[in-house]
Parts: structure tokens; sequence; C-alpha cells
């Protein structure tokens, strides 16, 4: 019998009810061990299969995950790219057709309050229902702040533009070497074509879904945009051997061995981009010209380099817990603090990652 009621989060002495996507029922059939993350209750594991036996199997075959707690906007109108543009330090005036660009949402600081894909989408004849607009995928907190930006079209500087936030929506992540062979054999269109970076409008076995080449395991792979209706349906396609379902444990272990950042641990509203090596997300125009929020900081973290840096660590021991101290050897000064310690199933090695004083990188052998 299915989980009739869902579980709950503590927070600041109140009890909130976990969110759940679309695809809550599926994994409890699947076996999946529900766990909190991001407000929402989302598989760490299914069944016997555990973490390290899921991260290798993506590294030499093909999982499929579940990111529908990322939600997912489309922006229209005709000052959508340059709300866009400061909102994020991107450059969105002149995109590709069907073009996604990985970047960060800021603050009036600087700070990082969410990492984003930002995705150019045309109407074509096979998508006459769609509207064209910019579609970006973002937390629930950081859309709220982006409501109220575009609210106040005086604080946007760039007028309103028209939000429609697709509600319910669900996003599935194929990932790893055979990704792309599986996905081949349910479509006639020509995956060649799709290019890293690059979406379309593919039809999968009766369904019509829009298909982007990217992912944050490292691996070749795919993120695949489902409406309400058809997800079930569309996670049942996709979950044939040889893909296998796979949960939170094994994708921070994929993530952090491909060097990639999770929101919430390794970037915060206290991070600038530069200091977060994020500096690739900024247009090369808008290092000299700004323009985006927070700009001031931004511009003079990569003219004078920034205070820290994000480093990767290989470590003898395992850390217990994120927060850990990196110390100068046999010494007690602080560099700085690691973010994420894993033990790493590919280099069977304990690795980490966190952020250290400028300068020092070489210095911080030591962590306590």
């Amino acid at each position: 019998m299915l989980r009739s009621r869902l579980p709950s989060l503590v927070a600041g002495g109140r009890r909130y009810a976990l969110k759940k996507t679309g695809l809550y029922d599926f994994h409890v059939e699947n076996g999946a061990k529900m766990v909190p993350f991001a407000g929402y209750s989302m598989p760490l594991s299914y069944g016997n299969v555990g973490a390290v036996a899921s991260h290798h199997h993506v590294r030499s075959k093909v999982g499929l995950f579940d990111v529908g707690h990322m939600v997912q906007t489309k922006f229209r109108g005709p000052t959508s790219a340059a709300f866009l543009e400061w909102l994020t330090p991107s450059s969105l005036r002149l995109p590709l057709p069907y073009s996604s660009t990985l970047s960060v949402l800021v603050n009036e600081k600087g700070g990082i309050i969410d990492d984003t894909i930002i995705t150019n989408t045309p109407k074509t004849p096979s998508t006459s229902s769609r509207t064209p607009g910019d579609v970006i995928g973002t937390s629930r907190g950081s859309l709220k702040k982006i409501e109220e930006w575009n609210g106040d079209g005086q604080r946007s500087e760039k007028g309103k533009v028209e939000m429609e936030v697709l509600e319910g929506w669900g996003l599935l992540a194929l990932q790893g070497p055979e990704a792309a062979k599986y996905l081949q054999t349910l479509t006639p269109f020509d995956l060649r074509s799709l290019t890293f970076g690059r979406s379309a409008f593919v039809p999968l076995e009766g369904f019509n879904l829009h298909v982007a080449r990217g992912g944050y395991t490292g691996e070749d792979g795919f993120e695949i945009s489902v409406p309400p209706s058809e997800t079930v349906e569309v996670a049942k396609l996709l979950s044939q051997a040889p893909v296998q379902l796979t949960g939170l444990g094994a994708r921070d272990s994929l993530r952090l061995e491909a060097g990639m950042c999770l929101y919430g641990q390794d970037l915060d509203e206290d991070n600038i981009p530069v200091e977060a090596g994020l500096s690739w997300v900024i247009g090369k125009e808008r290092k000299e010209t700004g323009g985006f929020i927070g700009a001031d900081l931004v511009l003079k973290h990569l003219k004078d380099g920034p205070p820290r840096r994000r480093v990767g660590f290989i470590r003898r021991r395992r850390s217990s817990s994120s927060g850990c101290k990196v110390f100068k050897p046999s010494s007690s000064d602080l560099l700085g603090t690691v973010t994420i310690p894993e033990s790493n199933p590919t280099l069977e090695k304990n690795i980490a990652m966190g952020y250290v004083e400028n300068g020092c990188i070489r210095r911080a052998r030591r962590l306590r």
C-alpha cells in the first residue's frame, strides 16, 4: 500500500509538510527510501541498490533522476531577455534558438541566490501551443524573489515581463555514457544533432517533449521537461533496462566527483560567482559593462581577485560532516572550511570541496 501521508520537516520549532513531485508515488512503488531535500520528499536510493552501486551504474551505463523539485518558469515579452540579464551576469541578448545557458541568479550584494539553466525556446509549427520565450529552472525560494522583482517594474529597471510558472511539470535527467544510445531507441529524431547546450522538441514514443542535452554528473545526458499528465508514463518509459532509477545518494557523489556545485551546500547568498569558480558564466562584455544586480562587487572580484576560492581536496581520512576547518600545516591558522566531504567510489579516495583563502591553496593541507 502506498503511503498516504507525506513526511514533515521540523524547522524553527515548526513542522512543515514536505512537498512532493509528480513522481512521489512512482518512487514509493519502486522501493525508494524518501528523504527531505529542498522542501520536497525525494528518493535517496531504491530497494537494496546502494549509493555506491548507483554511482558506478551511472558512470558505466545510464541512470534516471527525478529533478522535478526544480520549478520551470517561462518568460515572455520584448523585455524578457533584458530582465533576465538584470538578474544574471550572463549574455542573453542574441541566444541561438534552442540554446541553453548555465547561469546564476545574484542579489544586490553579488551573492548567489540560485543556480539556473536558461533556455531559449522559440515557437515552431510542431509546438504551436507553446509560445516563444526563455525558460529557466529555479528553486521555489528564488522564484519568489524573481516574482517580487518582476512585480515592481521600476525596481527591475526593465519593466514587467510575462511570467508563466509551469506548475506540476516534471523534469527528468537521463545521465550516463549510454544515455544517448538508449534515448535514440525511443525516437526517430537524430540525437547526434543535439549537441551539449542545445535543446529541441523531440518525439518520444508518442510524447512530444522538450529535451536538453546537459547534466550535472560529468557524463553525457539529457534533461527532459514533461507536462504533469504525462510525467509518470514518461518516467516508466525512460526507466527500462539498462536504465536504473537513481537517487540523491549517488547524485551527491557524482556531482562532487565532477567538481559541480550544489546550491545550499557549496553555494549560498554569501558566495560571489568569482570566488565560487563560476566566472565563466559571466558574459565577456558584461565583465566590462556590468548592468546586472550586484555587479559592482562581482566586477571588483574579477579585477582584484576574490578573498577566497572554491577548491577540491583529496584526504587521507574521511570527514564526518561538512563544515570542518582547513588549517595551515603544523599550525592553528585557519584557512577555510569544507562544504562537502565524500568517499568517492570511482577514485576510491576521500575527496571534499570547500573554500580557502585566495593564494593559500597549496598550503591547505590539514583538515579537522
